[in-house]
């Protein structure tokens, strides 16, 4: 039976009144009756100010306000209305822009969400005098990260969102801890919300991320479950928290985001001494369907296979299936009700086709089924006649010990159209790197440009923003 996220929070709370859902470390802690309470106490204010079903509201909040936005999200949600979450570290004019996009009715934001005392809510969703929302009404928009173009808005139902809850066997049962560090306003940070609601560990995050301080929380809470983006990763990594914290309590590490480069996964497995590494390979607009992979040193660069009902097919340019071997453009299925672009039906007929979802990225799979990506199809380096990867590049400059982290991208040549540029973080000099990277890429694959930095500029997701490295490659 398909549920809505605002009738498994009731559950949830009927079941375990007492039980912590979700804590800011630092900043408290939140219990599944006074999460379902303080929520339906926010849709009643909502429907007090007129605010109902399919209204869209905004909610604009920093990672260290996540107990007041779960709320305010399962509020809105109650309340029959949609809700579109927003990191409180976008730029104003964005944030203004894309609430003008989706037609927001209100805006939350920490210490303005309402409140009301009153009757209990009716139904599987809904409060008061509203007719209860069901599994195919709109529930949330969440805004991509923009890395290619302007941001779109992504409309997803109750049923999407929910899909696969309320099972009688909760995700990750073997720990009593989970632990992120995602933002709010990413589709990585909303699938740790519906953790908190679902699965079976309390949910624990912090206020802000540094690898020292994360590392702590790890082995403060003897947290099992750990999940980060691949830049969460490399930070640990090269901080060296494994030294200075008990990191044994983890048995699972997942990546999200962005790919795991083969080293960092490598690396982590010595981290972390007990944990399967897992990297997960999604979209804001293919969600739930993902692929996973338990890290294999024999296939170190796959994405995994898909799960839960879903699939994967590469395709070729009229969408025809192409056989394994061969790259062409990764399609997934989602399991559950597909979702849209908020108010672009162009767009929407492009990317979601007949249940299947154009993922913008060129890949393709082995005879086991095995998903490699090749590039973001927009990354591709067209220099001469050559078609190169950045994806591939990337993982061979990793290779290098000096090299923290790595991006390459495409930038303007005189004679080729393009060529590939790479910045890197670490100390490596750069004439060291050019002679390691000879033997590992094909002439045209080999960087005519080079260039270091503090730190890769990256989006509020934790992608790194390739539209601002060619603008500070010199």
């Amino acid at each position: 039976m398909s549920k809505t996220l605002p009738g498994l929070l009731r559950e949830r709370a009927a079941a375990d009144p007492g039980r912590v859902a979700m804590t800011v470390h630092g900043a408290g802690s939140l219990t599944f009756g006074e999460w379902e309470h303080r929520a339906r106490g926010v849709a009643r204010a909502l429907r007090g100010r007129g605010i109902g079903r399919g209204d869209r509201v905004g909610l604009v909040f920093g990672n260290g306000d996540w107990l007041d936005y779960a709320v305010a999200f399962f509020g809105v949600l109650d309340a029959g209305a949609v809700a579109v979450p927003l990191s409180d570290r976008l730029a104003a004019a964005d944030v203004d822009a894309m609430l003008a996009h989706c037609g927001a009715t209100a805006v939350l934001r920490p210490g303005e969400v309402p409140y009301a005392e009153g009757a209990e809510s009716g139904g599987d969703g809904g409060c008061g005098d509203l007719e209860p929302v069901g599994p195919g009404d709109p529930a949330q928009i969440l805004y991509t990260s923009g890395t290619t173009g302007r941001p779109k808005g992504v409309a997803a139902t109750h049923a999407n969102l929910a899909h696969g809850c309320g099972g009688r066997r909760r995700p990750f049962t073997h720990s009593r801890h989970l632990a992120h560090a995602f933002p709010i306003g990413t589709s990585a940070g909303q699938w740790m919300l519906v953790n908190a609601v679902d699965a079976h560990p309390e949910v624990v995050t912090l206020p802000r991320f540094t690898p020292g301080r994360f590392a702590a929380l790890i082995e403060h809470y003897r947290a099992g479950t750990v999940f980060v983006v691949p830049a969460m990763a490399i930070e640990m990594l090269a901080a060296g928290v494994q030294a200075r914290h008990d990191l044994s309590s983890v048995l699972l590490l997942g990546s999200a985001a962005a790919p795991l480069p083969a080293r960092v996964a490598g690396d982590l497995c010595a981290a972390f001494p007990n944990a399967t590494i897992t990297n997960y390979y999604t979209s804001t607009e293919a969600a739930p369907a993902q692929t996973v992979m338990i890290y294999d040193p024999e296939r170190p660069s796959s994405v995994g296979r898909p799960v839960s009902g879903g699939a994967v097919r590469i395709a070729a340019a009229d969408g025809g299936a192409l056989p394994p071997g061969t790259t062409g453009e990764v399609w997934m299925r989602s399991p559950a009700a597909t979702r849209a672009y908020y108010g672009d039906e162009a767009a929407t007929g492009e990317v979601f086709r007949g249940g299947w979802v154009r993922m913008g990225d060129l890949g393709y799979l082995d005879d086991d089924g095995y998903l490699y990506l090749v590039d973001r199809e927009s990354d591709v380096i067209k220099s001469g006649a050559y078609k190169v990867s950045t994806i591939h590049v990337e993982e061979a400059v990793h290779r290098h010990p000096g090299v923290v982290e790595a991006a390459a991208f495409g930038v303007p040549h005189p004679t080729l159209g393009k060529a590939v540029a790479v910045a890197v973080v670490g100390t490596v000099a750069h004439e060291e790197l050019r002679i390691f990277l000879k033997d590992l890429l094909a002439p045209h694959e080999l960087p005519v440009r080079l260039i270091t930095l503090d730190a890769l500029p990256r989006n509020n997701g934790g992608k790194v923003d390739k539209r601002s490295l060619r603008e500070v490659a010199p």
